[in-house]
Protein backbone atom coordinates (compact mmCIF):
# COMPACT_ATOMS: atom_id res chain seq x y z
CA UNK A 1 0.00 0.00 0.00
CA UNK A 2 1.82 3.35 -1.15
CA UNK A 3 0.26 4.97 2.13
CA UNK A 4 2.17 2.78 4.21
CA UNK A 5 5.63 3.65 3.14
CA UNK A 6 5.41 7.21 5.49
CA UNK A 7 7.29 5.70 7.74
CA UNK A 8 7.55 1.69 6.57
CA UNK A 9 10.82 -0.20 6.92
CA UNK A 10 12.42 1.73 10.03
CA UNK A 11 11.99 0.31 13.25
CA UNK A 12 10.22 0.93 16.51
CA UNK A 13 13.30 1.19 18.18
CA UNK A 14 14.66 3.88 15.91
CA UNK A 15 12.04 5.99 15.87
CA UNK A 16 11.98 6.27 19.96
CA UNK A 17 15.71 7.07 19.39
CA UNK A 18 14.88 9.79 16.80
CA UNK A 19 12.09 10.78 19.25
CA UNK A 20 14.35 11.31 22.15
CA UNK A 21 16.80 13.12 20.07
CA UNK A 22 14.71 15.19 18.56
CA UNK A 23 11.50 15.45 20.35
CA UNK A 24 8.04 13.32 19.17
CA UNK A 25 6.44 16.41 17.27
CA UNK A 26 9.33 17.26 15.72
CA UNK A 27 9.40 13.54 14.25
CA UNK A 28 5.94 13.63 13.36
CA UNK A 29 6.07 16.93 11.67
CA UNK A 30 9.16 15.87 9.63
CA UNK A 31 7.46 12.60 8.47
CA UNK A 32 4.47 14.41 7.29
CA UNK A 33 6.54 16.49 5.03
CA UNK A 34 8.18 13.57 3.02
CA UNK A 35 6.83 11.97 0.42
CA UNK A 36 7.38 8.88 -1.47
CA UNK A 37 9.39 6.01 0.27
CA UNK A 38 10.84 7.16 3.48
CA UNK A 39 14.07 5.86 4.80
CA UNK A 40 15.37 6.37 8.23
CA UNK A 41 18.26 8.66 6.76
CA UNK A 42 15.69 10.94 5.12
CA UNK A 43 13.66 10.83 8.27
CA UNK A 44 16.21 11.73 10.61
CA UNK A 45 17.29 14.93 8.49
CA UNK A 46 13.54 15.93 8.13
CA UNK A 47 13.47 16.01 12.22
CA UNK A 48 16.43 16.81 12.44
CA UNK A 49 15.25 20.56 10.06
CA UNK A 50 11.66 20.47 11.93
CA UNK A 51 14.00 20.58 15.61
CA UNK A 52 16.09 23.47 14.11
CA UNK A 53 13.09 25.60 13.12
CA UNK A 54 10.84 24.98 15.92
CA UNK A 55 13.42 25.46 18.51
CA UNK A 56 15.13 28.86 17.38
CA UNK A 57 13.12 30.42 19.56
CA UNK A 58 11.77 30.09 23.18
CA UNK A 59 7.87 29.40 23.03
CA UNK A 60 5.75 31.57 25.05
CA UNK A 61 3.35 29.16 24.92
CA UNK A 62 3.16 25.09 24.81
CA UNK A 63 0.25 23.49 23.87
CA UNK A 64 -0.50 19.56 24.35
CA UNK A 65 -2.29 18.15 21.80
CA UNK A 66 -4.03 14.98 22.06
CA UNK A 67 -4.82 13.65 18.65
CA UNK A 68 -6.39 10.30 19.66
CA UNK A 69 -4.77 7.29 17.27
CA UNK A 70 -3.32 9.52 14.98
CA UNK A 71 0.12 9.93 13.30
CA UNK A 72 1.78 11.18 10.48
CA UNK A 73 0.89 7.79 8.16
CA UNK A 74 -2.85 7.63 8.58
CA UNK A 75 -3.15 11.49 8.59
CA UNK A 76 -2.70 10.65 5.04
CA UNK A 77 -5.36 8.50 4.67
CA UNK A 78 -8.22 10.29 6.59
CA UNK A 79 -7.20 13.92 6.13
CA UNK A 80 -8.26 15.67 9.60
CA UNK A 81 -5.81 18.37 9.31
CA UNK A 82 -4.45 18.24 12.89
CA UNK A 83 -0.42 18.04 11.81
CA UNK A 84 -1.17 21.05 9.03
CA UNK A 85 -2.88 23.30 11.71
CA UNK A 86 0.08 22.41 14.43
CA UNK A 87 2.91 23.53 12.08
CA UNK A 88 1.24 26.50 10.49
CA UNK A 89 0.63 27.72 13.74
CA UNK A 90 4.10 27.24 14.60
CA UNK A 91 5.18 29.17 11.77
CA UNK A 92 2.70 31.78 12.25
CA UNK A 93 3.80 32.68 15.55
CA UNK A 94 7.20 32.27 14.45
CA UNK A 95 7.14 29.93 17.54
CA UNK A 96 5.64 31.75 20.32
CA UNK A 97 3.47 28.74 20.58
CA UNK A 98 4.83 25.16 20.47
CA UNK A 99 2.98 22.56 20.40
CA UNK A 100 3.48 19.00 21.12
CA UNK A 101 1.49 16.92 19.09
CA UNK A 102 0.64 14.13 21.37
CA UNK A 103 -0.99 11.04 18.62
CA UNK A 104 -0.84 6.94 18.51
CA UNK A 105 -3.58 6.97 21.79
CA UNK A 106 -0.66 7.85 24.15
CA UNK A 107 -2.37 10.67 26.04
CA UNK A 108 -5.84 10.12 25.17
CA UNK A 109 -8.43 8.38 22.86
CA UNK A 110 -11.30 8.91 21.04
CA UNK A 111 -13.54 8.82 24.30
CA UNK A 112 -11.60 10.78 26.40
CA UNK A 113 -9.86 12.82 24.27
CA UNK A 114 -12.41 15.85 24.99
CA UNK A 115 -12.54 15.05 28.82
CA UNK A 116 -8.63 15.46 29.33
CA UNK A 117 -8.89 18.75 27.43
CA UNK A 118 -11.55 19.73 29.66
CA UNK A 119 -9.33 18.71 32.64
CA UNK A 120 -6.45 20.89 31.55
CA UNK A 121 -4.38 17.48 30.86
CA UNK A 122 -4.05 18.56 27.24
CA UNK A 123 -4.61 21.32 25.67
CA UNK A 124 -6.42 20.79 22.17
CA UNK A 125 -7.68 17.45 20.86
CA UNK A 126 -8.62 15.97 17.77
CA UNK A 127 -11.40 13.24 17.77
CA UNK A 128 -14.85 12.40 16.20
CA UNK A 129 -17.49 14.85 17.70
CA UNK A 130 -19.66 11.80 18.03
CA UNK A 131 -17.20 9.80 20.30
CA UNK A 132 -16.42 13.13 22.06
CA UNK A 133 -20.29 13.83 22.55
CA UNK A 134 -20.40 11.61 25.85
CA UNK A 135 -18.17 14.63 27.79
CA UNK A 136 -19.49 17.19 25.93
CA UNK A 137 -23.12 16.40 25.23
CA UNK A 138 -24.03 19.80 22.84
CA UNK A 139 -22.06 17.98 20.29
CA UNK A 140 -25.01 15.65 19.38
CA UNK A 141 -26.47 18.69 17.73
CA UNK A 142 -24.55 17.25 14.90
CA UNK A 143 -26.00 14.38 14.86
CA UNK A 144 -29.71 14.70 13.84
CA UNK A 145 -30.28 12.03 10.78
CA UNK A 146 -30.32 13.47 7.37
CA UNK A 147 -30.16 17.12 8.87
CA UNK A 148 -27.24 17.52 6.51
CA UNK A 149 -27.55 16.25 2.67
CA UNK A 150 -24.22 15.87 1.75
CA UNK A 151 -20.68 16.66 2.69
CA UNK A 152 -20.75 20.17 1.20
CA UNK A 153 -23.50 20.70 3.18
CA UNK A 154 -21.70 20.28 5.86
CA UNK A 155 -18.47 22.11 4.95
CA UNK A 156 -21.05 25.03 4.28
CA UNK A 157 -22.56 24.87 7.88
CA UNK A 158 -18.94 24.90 9.33
CA UNK A 159 -17.88 27.97 7.32
CA UNK A 160 -20.83 29.80 7.96
CA UNK A 161 -21.49 32.87 10.56
CA UNK A 162 -24.67 30.23 11.73
CA UNK A 163 -22.58 28.32 12.87
CA UNK A 164 -21.14 30.27 15.83
CA UNK A 165 -24.85 30.68 17.52
CA UNK A 166 -25.59 27.10 16.44
CA UNK A 167 -22.76 24.96 17.25
CA UNK A 168 -19.85 26.72 18.61
CA UNK A 169 -20.85 29.29 21.19
CA UNK A 170 -23.11 26.54 23.20
CA UNK A 171 -20.29 24.11 22.70
CA UNK A 172 -17.74 27.18 24.44
CA UNK A 173 -20.29 27.96 27.16
CA UNK A 174 -21.37 24.41 28.60
CA UNK A 175 -18.62 22.75 28.17
CA UNK A 176 -15.53 25.19 28.05
CA UNK A 177 -14.60 24.17 24.50
CA UNK A 178 -13.32 26.11 21.55
CA UNK A 179 -14.54 24.46 18.32
CA UNK A 180 -11.95 24.71 15.58
CA UNK A 181 -12.31 23.31 12.54
CA UNK A 182 -13.09 19.73 11.34
CA UNK A 183 -12.87 16.92 8.91
CA UNK A 184 -16.58 15.95 7.00
CA UNK A 185 -17.86 12.72 5.85
CA UNK A 186 -21.41 11.28 6.69
CA UNK A 187 -21.90 7.92 8.64
CA UNK A 188 -23.20 4.43 6.93
CA UNK A 189 -22.97 1.01 7.82
CA UNK A 190 -19.48 -0.86 7.72
CA UNK A 191 -20.29 -4.27 7.18
CA UNK A 192 -17.97 -6.87 8.44
CA UNK A 193 -17.25 -10.50 7.03
CA UNK A 194 -21.25 -12.08 7.76
CA UNK A 195 -21.48 -9.82 4.62
CA UNK A 196 -18.50 -10.93 2.77
CA UNK A 197 -20.10 -13.65 0.59
CA UNK A 198 -23.18 -11.87 0.31
CA UNK A 199 -24.53 -9.42 -2.80
CA UNK A 200 -23.45 -6.09 -2.37
CA UNK A 201 -26.47 -4.39 -0.70
CA UNK A 202 -29.15 -2.27 -2.58
CA UNK A 203 -31.53 -2.13 -0.63
CA UNK A 204 -32.56 -0.53 3.14
CA UNK A 205 -34.33 -3.93 4.14
CA UNK A 206 -31.04 -5.76 4.24
CA UNK A 207 -29.80 -4.05 6.90
CA UNK A 208 -32.82 -4.42 9.26
CA UNK A 209 -31.86 -6.65 11.60
CA UNK A 210 -28.21 -6.32 11.92
CA UNK A 211 -26.48 -5.38 15.01
CA UNK A 212 -24.12 -2.86 14.34
CA UNK A 213 -21.51 -0.79 16.44
CA UNK A 214 -22.82 3.05 17.75
CA UNK A 215 -20.40 5.59 19.23
CA UNK A 216 -21.12 8.23 22.06
CA UNK A 217 -23.81 9.98 20.31
CA UNK A 218 -27.25 9.87 21.45
CA UNK A 219 -28.83 11.10 18.46
CA UNK A 220 -26.76 8.39 16.79
CA UNK A 221 -28.18 6.06 18.38
CA UNK A 222 -31.86 7.25 17.75
CA UNK A 223 -31.44 7.13 14.15
CA UNK A 224 -30.25 3.67 14.24
CA UNK A 225 -32.98 2.41 16.48
CA UNK A 226 -35.41 3.97 14.09
CA UNK A 227 -33.83 1.95 11.34
CA UNK A 228 -33.81 -1.17 13.03
CA UNK A 229 -29.88 -1.41 13.33
CA UNK A 230 -29.34 -2.45 16.36
CA UNK A 231 -27.15 -0.14 18.02
CA UNK A 232 -24.22 -1.92 20.15
CA UNK A 233 -21.84 0.52 22.29
CA UNK A 234 -18.31 -0.67 21.47
CA UNK A 235 -15.37 1.37 22.48
CA UNK A 236 -14.00 2.50 18.54
CA UNK A 237 -10.44 0.70 19.73
CA UNK A 238 -12.35 -2.37 20.33
CA UNK A 239 -14.56 -2.11 17.19
CA UNK A 240 -11.85 -3.87 15.11
CA UNK A 241 -12.16 -7.09 17.44
CA UNK A 242 -15.84 -6.92 17.13
CA UNK A 243 -15.79 -6.84 13.71
CA UNK A 244 -13.30 -9.47 13.00
CA UNK A 245 -14.61 -12.26 16.06
CA UNK A 246 -18.25 -11.49 14.04
CA UNK A 247 -19.38 -10.08 17.92
CA UNK A 248 -20.96 -7.26 15.61
CA UNK A 249 -22.85 -7.19 12.31
CA UNK A 250 -21.39 -3.65 11.28
CA UNK A 251 -20.11 -0.63 13.04
CA UNK A 252 -21.61 3.02 12.34
CA UNK A 253 -18.81 4.97 10.95
CA UNK A 254 -17.31 6.69 7.48
CA UNK A 255 -15.54 5.26 4.68
CA UNK A 256 -12.06 7.32 5.75
CA UNK A 257 -12.61 5.86 9.39
CA UNK A 258 -12.48 2.35 8.13
CA UNK A 259 -9.00 3.25 6.12
CA UNK A 260 -7.44 5.38 8.34
CA UNK A 261 -8.04 2.17 11.17
CA UNK A 262 -7.07 -0.74 9.29
CA UNK A 263 -10.37 -2.34 9.64
CA UNK A 264 -10.97 -2.64 5.68
CA UNK A 265 -9.00 -6.39 5.92
CA UNK A 266 -12.00 -6.96 8.29
CA UNK A 267 -15.25 -4.61 6.17
CA UNK A 268 -16.76 -6.43 3.37
CA UNK A 269 -18.84 -3.52 2.48
CA UNK A 270 -19.23 0.40 2.99
CA UNK A 271 -22.81 1.12 2.57
CA UNK A 272 -23.43 4.90 2.25
CA UNK A 273 -26.43 5.87 4.23
CA UNK A 274 -25.49 9.13 5.12
CA UNK A 275 -27.23 9.34 8.11
CA UNK A 276 -25.99 11.83 10.11
CA UNK A 277 -22.56 13.42 10.31
CA UNK A 278 -18.74 11.92 10.77
CA UNK A 279 -16.95 14.82 11.67
CA UNK A 280 -13.22 14.44 12.83
CA UNK A 281 -12.61 17.47 15.04
CA UNK A 282 -10.14 19.32 16.37
CA UNK A 283 -10.81 21.81 19.43
CA UNK A 284 -9.21 23.58 22.39
CA UNK A 285 -10.03 24.02 25.81
CA UNK A 286 -11.55 27.72 25.63
CA UNK A 287 -9.86 29.03 28.92
CA UNK A 288 -6.43 28.07 27.41
CA UNK A 289 -7.23 30.44 24.40
CA UNK A 290 -9.05 33.20 26.27
CA UNK A 291 -5.47 33.79 28.01
CA UNK A 292 -3.82 33.97 24.90
CA UNK A 293 -2.04 37.26 23.96
CA UNK A 294 -4.62 38.55 21.22
CA UNK A 295 -2.73 38.21 18.20
CA UNK A 296 -2.05 34.88 19.57
CA UNK A 297 -5.88 34.03 19.48
CA UNK A 298 -5.69 35.54 15.69
CA UNK A 299 -3.19 33.37 14.94
CA UNK A 300 -4.71 30.15 16.07
CA UNK A 301 -8.17 31.05 14.15
CA UNK A 302 -6.26 31.52 11.01
CA UNK A 303 -4.38 28.53 11.36
CA UNK A 304 -7.77 26.90 11.77
CA UNK A 305 -8.74 28.30 9.01
CA UNK A 306 -5.94 27.23 6.83
CA UNK A 307 -6.62 24.08 7.81
CA UNK A 308 -10.35 23.79 7.40
CA UNK A 309 -9.41 24.67 3.48
CA UNK A 310 -6.62 22.38 3.63
CA UNK A 311 -9.19 19.43 4.78
CA UNK A 312 -11.74 20.12 2.49
CA UNK A 313 -10.05 19.78 -0.30
CA UNK A 314 -7.18 16.85 0.79
CA UNK A 315 -9.87 14.54 2.41
CA UNK A 316 -12.37 14.82 -0.73
CA UNK A 317 -9.07 13.93 -2.65
CA UNK A 318 -7.96 10.88 -0.59
CA UNK A 319 -11.50 9.29 -0.47
CA UNK A 320 -11.36 8.54 -4.17
CA UNK A 321 -7.27 8.14 -4.38
CA UNK A 322 -6.39 6.79 -1.09
CA UNK A 323 -9.68 5.19 0.50
CA UNK A 324 -11.06 4.06 -2.57
CA UNK A 325 -15.09 5.21 -1.84
CA UNK A 326 -16.25 5.45 -5.19
CA UNK A 327 -17.50 3.48 -8.02
CA UNK A 328 -15.48 2.01 -9.85
CA UNK A 329 -12.67 1.78 -7.36
CA UNK A 330 -9.38 2.92 -8.43
CA UNK A 331 -6.47 0.35 -8.36
CA UNK A 332 -4.08 0.24 -5.58
CA UNK A 333 -6.77 2.00 -3.14
CA UNK A 334 -7.23 0.76 0.50
CA UNK A 335 -10.64 -0.54 -0.34
CA UNK A 336 -9.55 -2.01 -3.20
CA UNK A 337 -6.88 -4.39 -2.15
CA UNK A 338 -8.97 -5.11 0.80
CA UNK A 339 -12.03 -6.30 -1.32
CA UNK A 340 -14.35 -3.33 0.72
CA UNK A 341 -17.39 -3.35 -1.46
CA UNK A 342 -19.23 0.38 -2.01
CA UNK A 343 -22.91 -0.15 -2.00
CA UNK A 344 -24.31 3.68 -2.89
CA UNK A 345 -27.93 3.02 -2.33
CA UNK A 346 -30.67 4.04 -4.90
CA UNK A 347 -31.99 7.60 -4.05
CA UNK A 348 -35.26 6.06 -3.23
CA UNK A 349 -33.60 4.02 -0.49
CA UNK A 350 -32.02 6.45 1.35
CA UNK A 351 -35.55 8.59 0.75
CA UNK A 352 -36.51 5.86 2.52
CA UNK A 353 -34.07 5.35 5.44
CA UNK A 354 -34.68 9.65 5.82
CA UNK A 355 -38.73 8.91 5.84
CA UNK A 356 -38.16 6.35 9.02
CA UNK A 357 -35.75 7.77 11.11
CA UNK A 358 -35.26 11.74 10.44
CA UNK A 359 -37.13 14.15 13.32
CA UNK A 360 -38.40 16.31 9.99
CA UNK A 361 -41.03 12.76 9.03
CA UNK A 362 -40.66 11.05 12.41
CA UNK A 363 -40.27 13.87 15.21
CA UNK A 364 -41.41 12.18 18.52
CA UNK A 365 -38.06 9.99 19.41
CA UNK A 366 -36.31 12.98 19.19
CA UNK A 367 -38.45 15.73 21.12
CA UNK A 368 -37.17 14.98 24.91
CA UNK A 369 -33.00 15.70 23.06
CA UNK A 370 -34.42 18.72 20.59
CA UNK A 371 -35.61 20.37 23.49
CA UNK A 372 -32.40 20.01 26.08
CA UNK A 373 -30.48 21.10 22.67
CA UNK A 374 -32.60 23.42 21.77
CA UNK A 375 -32.58 25.02 25.78
CA UNK A 376 -28.54 24.58 25.95
CA UNK A 377 -28.35 27.10 22.36
CA UNK A 378 -30.75 29.45 24.10
CA UNK A 379 -34.29 29.01 22.58
CA UNK A 380 -33.11 28.46 18.96
CA UNK A 381 -34.51 25.24 17.16
CA UNK A 382 -31.65 24.02 16.41
CA UNK A 383 -32.48 20.85 13.93
CA UNK A 384 -34.52 23.59 11.87
CA UNK A 385 -32.12 26.09 11.54
CA UNK A 386 -29.17 23.80 10.61
CA UNK A 387 -31.18 22.31 8.68
CA UNK A 388 -32.07 25.63 7.01
CA UNK A 389 -28.10 26.42 6.34
CA UNK A 390 -27.05 23.25 5.37
CA UNK A 391 -29.58 23.76 2.25
CA UNK A 392 -28.45 27.53 1.27
CA UNK A 393 -26.64 25.60 -1.45
CA UNK A 394 -27.62 23.48 -4.29
CA UNK A 395 -27.38 19.69 -3.20
CA UNK A 396 -25.42 19.06 -6.67
CA UNK A 397 -22.60 21.87 -5.23
CA UNK A 398 -19.11 19.68 -5.33
CA UNK A 399 -17.40 19.07 -1.87
CA UNK A 400 -14.01 21.19 -3.06
CA UNK A 401 -16.18 23.76 -4.75
CA UNK A 402 -18.21 25.39 -1.11
CA UNK A 403 -16.27 28.97 -0.47
CA UNK A 404 -14.35 29.12 2.80
CA UNK A 405 -15.27 31.76 4.93
CA UNK A 406 -13.57 33.03 8.11
CA UNK A 407 -16.74 31.82 10.35
CA UNK A 408 -16.24 34.15 13.27
CA UNK A 409 -16.59 37.19 11.31
CA UNK A 410 -20.08 38.19 10.87
CA UNK A 411 -19.46 39.83 7.29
Amino acid sequence: MKVSKTISGISRRDLFKLSGQYGLSSVVFGASALTGAVTLPSLAQAAESTYQKRFANEPKHTLKLGASGFNARNLLIERAGVLEFARDLEERTEGEIRVEFIGDNQICGQLNCVEKTQLGVVDMYAASTQNSAGGAPYLNVLDYAYMFPTRASQYHFLYSPESMKLLREPLEKRHGLKFLFSHCELRGIQLGQSFADKPTVTKLEELFGTKNRVTGTQLGRIAMQQLNLNPVPVAWEETLDGLKQGLIDGAETWASAVAYANMAPVVSQSVDLGFFCGTEHTGMNASVFDAMEPHLQDAIMESAYLAQVHVQAANEAALVKTVGFSDPQLPGTIFAENNVRCAFLPESEVRMAEEMCSPEFNPEPWTQWRERLNNWAGGVDTYQEIYDVARQIPKETLPENVEPRRWWRAA
